[in-house]
């Protein structure tokens, strides 16, 4: 394995020779759905809940490997999609992953965000490539691309990817893609022309060199020009466990008067039916602060999971894709689903991007009998 690595934690061991088999007898169906016959093979890195597998497979792709390390996720992509995925991606050989057309990958955003930078800097932590627990995953990204070739990189990350640590963190990022033999296409989208949600993502899709020239005809899709309102994802009968609480939204109110006084931006969401929600976060679970739906007169509540999946693209129409009639199951805490949706990758917008490479793809011709075993 690669010495740059060495360091990091083995917590699955190593990859076995066959994929683990799934008892599910509706399950390859369920994976299988959205493409039909598939015309080109992609892998599923950082994979959190499947964002990049529903957009790819909309596009007639068909997932040959999946790697999430975090149990949670793993439980709801197995409910979903009928497929176990393995965990740490260090512990995983490149050479052992079977051969594909499309590397996809959302990888670990928080060294780089904002809120994560600025979280870190106050517990006095290392941030960006410095974060030896998910900053250097970029670079197990190259390795797997020196190592397989794939024609295509479709990679995910925040928008402060471009500005973290004065531009330099960008630079690196290219520079190896370049020397990799890459040609690099990169642009901020923000989902809201897709869903209700105000969400800038930064998006590189990079084309082999050697397989597809210097000069590839990609744009990435325009955002559409009106794009729904939270009415279209709320549900009309709500728990009320996800009422605040009088003593929290007496303490979100004060937060925000006493940072108003200071001129600062801090504090909660408030929103109705005909509004734009802020980007959801992972951390949503802790008090829903960032999106908080107005009831009348009363205390605002939270978003059940439900709504935290339509708003990140993850309708009961897509859904239908895998089987499911009404909607995603969700098989884990609310806790874990807030953080599940507020990481996630919002499905449609990568489906946008799927269509415009779709036209480029070119598969390769696959010796690898083993990819036949895969989900």
């Amino acid at each position: 394995m690669d010495g740059r690595f060495s360091d990091q934690a083995t917590l699955f061991g190593s990859l076995p020779s066959i994929e683990p088999k799934v008892d599910l007898g509706t399950a390859r169906s369920r994976a299988c759905a959205a493409s039909g016959a598939a015309h080109f093979r992609f892998i599923d890195l950082f994979a959190g809940i499947g964002g990049f597998r529903i957009a790819l497979s909309a596009i007639g792709g068909r997932c040959v490997f999946t790697s999430e390390w975090d149990k949670h996720s793993q439980a709801t992509y197995k409910a979903w999609f009928g497929h176990q995925p393995h965990g740490d991606i260090n512990a995983i050989e490149p050479a052992d992953i079977p051969d594909h057309d499309i590397l996809a990958a959302g990888f670990p955003c928080q060294p780089f965000s904002l809120a994560g930078v600025s979280k870190k800097n106050s517990l006095g932590h290392a941030h960006g490539f410095k974060c030896r627990r998910q900053g250097n995953l970029f670079f197990r990204i190259c390795d797997i691309a020196a190592t397989k070739r794939p024609g295509i990189l479709l990679l995910e990350n925040v928008k402060n990817l471009r500005s973290h640590d004065g531009g330099k963190t960008w630079a690196v990022i290219t520079s190896e893609l370049d020397s990799l033999g890459y040609d690099v296409h990169s642009q901020i989208i923000d989902a809201r022309g897709w869903v209700p949600q105000h969400r800038e993502r930064i998006f590189l899709v990079c084309f082999d060199r050697k397989r597809y020239g210097k000069s590839v005809a990609f744009q990435f899709p325009k955002s559409p020009k009106k794009g729904p309102v939270l009415a279209s994802i709320l549900e009309r009968d709500v728990d009320s466990k996800y009422v605040l609480s009088q003593h929290l939204w007496d303490y979100l109110q004060a937060y925000a008067e006493k940072h108003r006084k200071a001129g600062n931006g801090f504090g909660f969401g408030l929103v109705g039916p005909s509004d734009v929600a802020r980007t959801l976060s992972a951390r949503y679970h802790k008090d829903g602060s960032e999106i908080l739906i107005k009831r009348g007169g009363g205390r605002p509540r939270r978003l059940t999971p439900r709504e935290c999946a339509r708003l990140m693209g993850y309708s009961e129409k897509i859904a239908k894709r895998f089987g499911f009639r009404d909607g995603f199951p969700n098989v884990v805490s609310d806790t874990q689903a807030y953080r599940q949706f507020g990481n996630s990758v919002v499905p449609v917008v990568v489906e946008a991007i799927a269509k415009q490479i779709a036209p480029i793809i070119k598969p390769m011709r696959y010796c690898d009998k083993r990819a036949e075993l895969f989900a």
